[in-house]
């Protein structure tokens, strides 16, 4: 395990192929922050200290991952600014309140007409006083990125979506894993919601931060530019 040190918040570790089959691990745990994951995290969160002087973020860190073929992987740690976590954070607590409203009208509807309880439910997310009493909303986050360990997982989720939805979404590949992007568009935020809810029942929430956007479209490889909901569920026929 090699560490050196980038900056006052930034830090890297190479980890040999021989180390990583030393620990059993691979490139998805540290995608999904597996139990494995977080102690080798941890134990170079502290080697790095001893080293380096690194100092762990207080709030928490970002975590990028580099494959180098045949040799290894480099894990970069950096700590995570407030601004990018108010955005993920902002991203969760807008899903969460959707989830909670479409839940109640889901149970509306079986006790009274599907139509009445679903515009209901629409109407309760559009009042800004029935989540902040001040009448104060903030924007709302419109895009987002899913990972998912398996392309059929995606295609599964395409498959699952209907065909009238009108969200923008790209898929992408990096490191193994497949990427979706999916961003608001024409559909309206309830709808974009509901995507992305069960975006997160086949997938994980990668991130809502446009400098993470920007880093997997660099890094990344581009699967499908546009329209890669639609592209899927045709290949699913």
């Amino acid at each position: 395990m090699r560490i050196e040190r980038v900056d006052d918040k930034t830090v890297k570790c190479f980890l040999s192929n021989e180390e990583l089959e030393e620990y059993d691990i691979d490139y998805k745990d540290f995608i999904f922050r597996s139990e494995k994951a977080r102690e080798v995290m941890q134990e170079i969160i502290e080697q790095a200290a001893e080293e380096v002087g690194y100092k762990p973020p207080k709030l928490a860190f970002d975590l990028q991952i580099m494959m180098l073929p045949d040799q290894g992987m480099i894990l970069t740690f950096s700590e995570k600014e407030p601004a990018d976590l108010k955005e993920n954070e902002q991203l969760f607590e807008y899903l969460r309140d959707m989830k909670q409203i479409l839940q109640r009208a889901r149970e509306k509807t079986g006790a009274a007409s599907g139509g009445s309880a679903a515009q209901q439910g629409m109407e309760t997310a559009q009042k800004p006083e029935a989540s902040n009493p001040e009448g104060k909303e903030a924007a709302r986050p419109e895009e987002a990125v899913f990972v998912f360990d398996r392309l059929s997982s995606v295609m599964e989720y395409a498959a699952a979506m209907p065909s009238t939805l009108r969200v923008s979404s790209a898929l992408y590949c990096m490191d193994g894993a497949f990427y979706l992007y999916l961003q608001k568009g024409a559909a309206s935020y309830e709808r974009y919601s509901r995507a992305c809810i069960q975006a997160m029942e086949f997938g994980s929430l990668y991130t809502a931060d446009a400098d993470r956007m920007l880093y997997l479209q660099e890094h990344g490889e581009c699967l499908i530019a546009e329209q890669a909901l639609k592209k899927l569920r045709a290949v699913n026929g």
